[in-house]
């Protein structure tokens, strides 16, 4: 039973909300301290709170200040504040104080039972997301739920336990690094060192001495020996990311390593064992590389002992709202901002915008929107996306009913394809009678095609 605690020092109103609550476990207290010992002690999920308390019942400072201190103690409680008839003023204070809903008296117990259940309701809304968010991130530091990314996360669970080369492909922004800290973070070797390095973002002539080292003297400026990358990582993973854009010359260098398990630092001689996990990492298109000779075909089958396709943001369905709202969570954190949600047309965007920056590009338009927004929903104009044109996608499908009429229609159309508009062989196909068949074809008003289809065929 639902615990609520009724902050009320009129004993005839006690009554009456004792009576007409009793779906509720009720706990009273009839002034601060003792509401906020049964703050305490019962941790009720919603409380309703007369701002006239004692020692002065006809002031509503007493009230407020029970107010801040609930907020303080149990911030996601869900306070419904009770002020007296035309007392806007501290109603509003209230809502800016955190309250959830206010009543204004004389107190209609049916009413406010509604205003009570709908704060019960909103709390477990609230407690599902914040499991649902927490079942999410269990997935080893990524959040979704899609198929594409569950299967993502049961590779790495196998891989992780496992000194298996990984190559992860992806577009620019899926989150490669994440996924190879996952891999990492689960493997045996995760208290050692997670050395990362970005093959692009370093020029040429500096690659290979910051993966290697280099020796005192080794050439001009050298003027102390220097560890490299490789070297650092020693007991635990490397991870080469966008190894599609590691110069050809150097690729050699780096296939002797794997295979050897050795180094040797620029202007050395002497090897130099060292125990690595590989994991790298390209949106690039090896394959064609390997092809045009730009990329090593030993070196590829030598890193890609096992591959994770990565897959892009615009392939994971509902994941891009789960995402966005951990990153509207992130944003207001950042920004110390109270952005609530998402406009049914900024959903709407979000859904149907390509994201060619992926899940970067995502967390971008989310944070300036976040800032940008006038009110407390994000709009689809804070998002400034590219305008979705309405001919070529469908309103968001929210609506169960809705989503189960457009299954049964696209399945009764394949239907009639395959058997050639034969209704007794779609009905086969569908594993329903044939009454049932035309019941549905006249309901999603699919008869007149019908019958122009075998019209067409005679």
């Amino acid at each position: 039973m639902d615990t609520l605690l009724v902050i009320e020092d009129d004993l005839g109103i006690q009554k009456q909300l004792k009576w007409s609550l009793a779906d509720y476990h009720v706990i009273f207290a009839d002034n601060r301290q003792d509401a906020i010992n049964a703050l305490r002690r019962h941790e009720p999920q919603v409380v309703t709170l007369d701002l006239g308390l004692p020692p002065d019942p006809t002031n509503a400072s007493e009230g407020l200040q029970t107010l801040q201190d609930i907020m303080a103690l149990a911030p996601s409680t869900k306070v419904i504040v009770i002020t007296g008839n035309d007392d806007k003023d501290n109603a509003l204070t209230s809502i800016a104080l955190g309250a959830h809903d206010f009543y204004q008296k004389p107190i209609d117990s049916d009413i406010l039972k509604v205003i009570i259940e709908r704060a019960f309701i909103v709390t477990k809304l609230e407690q599902e997301n914040i499991q649902l968010r927490q079942s999410s991130m269990d997935n080893h530091g990524f959040i979704g739920n899609c198929p594409k990314i569950q299967h993502v996360c049961r590779m790495v669970e196998r891989i992780a336990a496992t000194e298996i080369s990984t190559l992860i492909l992806g577009e620019s922004g899926t989150g490669k690094e994440v996924l190879a800290r996952a891999i990492h973070n689960q493997s045996p070797r995760c208290h050692e060192p997670f050395i990362a390095i970005n093959c692009a973002s370093i020029p040429e002539h500096l690659l290979e001495s910051e993966l290697f080292g280099f020796e005192k003297g080794a050439f001009t400026g050298a003027h102390k020996t220097t560890v490299g990358k490789i070297e650092i990582a020693n007991g635990g993973t490397l991870f080469l990311d966008e190894i599609g854009d590691m110069p050809y010359t150097l690729q050699a260098k780096i296939l002797r390593f794997l295979q050897e398990k050795v180094i040797e630092r620029v202007g050395g001689r002497t090897e130099i064992p060292v125990d690595v996990k590989i994991v790298c990492a390209t949106h690039q298109n090896l394959q064609q590389m390997m092809a045009e000779k730009t990329f090593r075909e030993d070196l590829f089958f030598r890193i890609s002992e096992i591959t994770i396709e990565n897959p892009p943001l615009r392939e994971r369905g509902s994941d891009i709202i789960l995402l966005a709202k951990y990153f509207l969570h992130l944003a207001n954190q950042q920004t110390h901002r109270k952005i609530n949600g998402f406009t049914d047309d900024a959903l709407h965007a979000l859904c149907h915008h390509h994201w060619p920056g992926n899940i970067r590009e995502l967390q971008n338009k989310i944070k300036s929107a976040a800032i940008m927004a006038d009110g407390k929903m994000i709009s689809e104009l804070d998002l400034a996306l590219m305008p979705v044109d309405p001919q070529n996608t469908e309103k968001l499908a929210l609506n169960l009913r809705q989503v189960r009429e457009a299954a049964e229609k696209q399945a009764i159309k394949q239907a009639l394809a395959l058997s050639n508009h034969t209704i007794s062989q779609a009905a086969n196909l569908l594993g329903i009678t044939r009454p049932t068949l035309y019941s549905l074809m006249e309901k999603y008003a699919m008869m007149d095609e019908h019958k122009a289809q075998n019209e067409s065929s005679l």
